[in-house]
């Protein structure tokens, strides 16, 4: 048996360190949200043929379906873990390589609505790369409301809308027709009247006009008046009488 590392030189996700390499391609691709990490091996003992001594580089990858403890692989065009003797390369998959979980690697899924319950349940990010940490939380069931019962609920209250709007409006127009009915009655009404409004005005005594006129008028009437009385006197014959005044009395009545 030989030693192929008996001093760590380094751990890093560098490819490179302390002039040793671990080439990438001699394994499949790792994730690249999270990288191998390498670990560096070297041996102080010379041989002929590994002057420089022997060196080892180990990739630790996360892996959560590995349940094995020792999953260690070779490069596949190198069999032996090694292409010249002197560098060997091996590659190790591990649950414990991974990062413990957190609320970051799983994401909620919420179900429809049916029948006024919704679901919401919880699964993890996939490709999984974490271990033990935080667990799925529990399944959660809560009340809903259906696209369905908004949509009756805009359509009924937008007919209720419509509804009261055309009654309102029907209100108001037949107020509208009964007051043009009984304005245009008035009018019908007012057509053959003289000196009344609007034209009220045209009756009114005019500025300038002489208030004798008026006081005339009235003395005649009064005395048109009392010859009317008079005439309907008649005598026993069928005939009207009328008694005559003299003219010097009739003045002084009209003084009075």
């Amino acid at each position: 048996p030989f030693v192929i590392g008996d001093s760590l030189i380094g751990v890093t996700t560098d490819t490179t360190l302390g002039g040793l390499s671990s080439p990438s391609q001699m394994f499949p691709p790792a994730s690249p949200q999270l990288p191998d990490v390498i670990f560096y091996y070297k041996s102080s003992d010379t041989t002929q043929a590994c002057k420089q001594g022997r060196s080892t580089t180990i990739r630790l990858r996360c892996n959560p379906t590995v349940t094995a403890k020792d999953d260690i692989r070779l490069p596949s065009n190198c069999s032996e873990g090694t292409c010249d003797g002197c560098t060997f390369h091996f590659l190790w998959q591990s649950q414990h390589a991974c990062p413990l979980c957190t609320e970051n690697h799983y994401r909620e899924i919420i179900s429809a609505c049916i029948q006024g319950i919704q679901t919401t349940s919880y699964v993890w990010q996939q490709p999984l790369q974490c271990y033990e940490g935080v667990s799925l939380p529990a399944q959660k069931v809560s009340a809903c409301v259906t696209l369905d019962f908004w949509l009756k609920f805009g359509v009924s209250t937008g007919a209720v809308a419509a509804l009261l709007l055309i009654s309102i409006s029907c209100y108001f127009w037949k107020k509208t027709r009964k007051l043009e009915y009984k304005y245009s009655r008035l009018m019908m009404n007012s057509g053959g009247k003289e000196c009344e409004l609007p034209a009220a005005d045209s009756c009114a005594i005019m500025e300038g006009e002489d208030a004798e006129d008026e006081l005339m008028d009235l003395s005649n009437k009064s005395f048109f008046k009392k010859i009317k009385s008079y005439s309907r006197e008649r005598t026993s014959d069928g005939f009207d009488s009328v008694p005559l005044k003299s003219s010097s009395r009739l003045l002084r009545e009209e003084e009075d």
